[in-house]
């Protein structure tokens, strides 16, 4: 039996250990001594691209952000939907994940990196949304372990009011948010309805064809009837309501 071997470590803005392991042909990905990323199971970071761009298959040259790279497997899945005049955005705050995914993983994906239609930016995600007005078709996060944060205590700027409004600006017309998390969080679903979309919530496996771990992807947009079928329709309550967030139109320039 092959053993499990530490090939490379990073600290995380927050001080933390970051480590990649290699087992055979699989890596994954510890941050303290916590699992983050797993390559056997991404089945779910698939389903995060499918969800995400399915209003994009007819599109000609259509634009959209990925926050977080992790092992590539969105953004291979979105290149492989997306007409060759598309253009993705790919935001990620650590470098290691970058030269891990050049290093490593892309035997594992296709080098995803390697497509032309690929612009690979570096830095805070939320300052890169919030500079970004009407400029993209869909947004999908993969940030960190999602709401529940666990790698940069900064993210959660990205999953609160300020983050998740500054997303909003950043869509075009009948664009859509598509938010992948470890965990459910009804909070997070009031927050996005609070926000004026309309939203979709789907569990998902972690591993293809098992459903003893589960995944959640939130998709919202403005615009209800681009959603993809299916999932679960999260409702406002009343509470949520009685503090003056009802829907009000965007208006748009």
């Amino acid at each position: 039996m092959k053993p499990r071997v530490k090939i490379a470590t990073a600290r995380t803005p927050d001080g933390g250990e970051m480590v990649l392991y290699q087992h055979g042909r699989d890596f994954s990905i510890q941050i303290n001594n916590q699992d983050l990323m797993l390559s056997r199971q991404h089945e779910s970071e698939l389903e995060l691209a499918r969800l995400g761009c399915a209003h994009l298959a007819d599109r000609k040259a259509p634009r959209i952000l990925i926050g977080g790279l992790g092992m590539g497997y969105t953004l291979r899945q979105a290149l492989d939907m997306l007409s060759p005049r598309a253009q993705v955005v790919v935001g990620e705050l650590l470098g290691a994940v970058v030269e891990w995914n050049r290093e490593f993983f892309g035997e594992l994906n296709g080098h995803p990196l390697g497509d032309e239609r690929v612009d690979l930016k570096t830095g805070d995600i939320v300052e890169l949304i919030s500079r970004s007005r009407s400029r993209f078709d869909a947004i999908l996060l993969d940030i960190d372990n999602g709401p529940g944060v666990m790698t940069d205590s900064g993210n959660r700027r990205l999953y609160g009011r300020e983050g998740i409004l500054a997303c909003r600006c950043a869509l075009r017309k009948q664009g859509c948010l598509a938010v992948w998390s470890a965990e459910p969080s009804k909070k997070f679903e009031q927050l996005l309805m609070s926000c004026s979309f309309h939203v979709r919530r789907f569990r998902l496996s972690a591993y293809k064809g098992s459903k003893s771990q589960s995944r959640f992807v939130w998709v919202a947009s403005e615009d209800k009837v681009i959603l993809p079928r299916g999932g679960g329709e999260p409702r406002l309550s009343l509470k949520t309501e009685s503090k003056g967030s009802r829907r009000r139109p965007r208006k748009r320039r």
